[in-house]
């Protein structure tokens, strides 16, 4: 089994990010192409934003629903 987890570049990293879904804001900490299908017989590949938000807790959202937060 290949690993569950890739790092990927994200020209927002380490940058103030809002999820579109929803509305959380935060510091965008990492973005990872990880397999959460839970199964060795199908993979099902997505791209996780880990944004740490004010309370310090961080959340993963959907990479595609993160924009720059002004």
């Amino acid at each position: 089994m290949a690993e569950v987890y890739e790092y990927v570049r994200h020209a927002l990293l380490r940058e103030r990010v809002r999820d579109i879904a929803s509305g959380a804001e935060g510091e965008l900490m990492a973005v990872i192409h990880e397999n959460v299908s839970g199964s060795v017989a199908y993979e099902r590949w997505v791209d996780l934003a880990y944004i740490r938000i004010p309370s310090g807790r961080e959340i993963a959202v959907l990479a595609d629903n993160v924009e720059a937060a002004f």
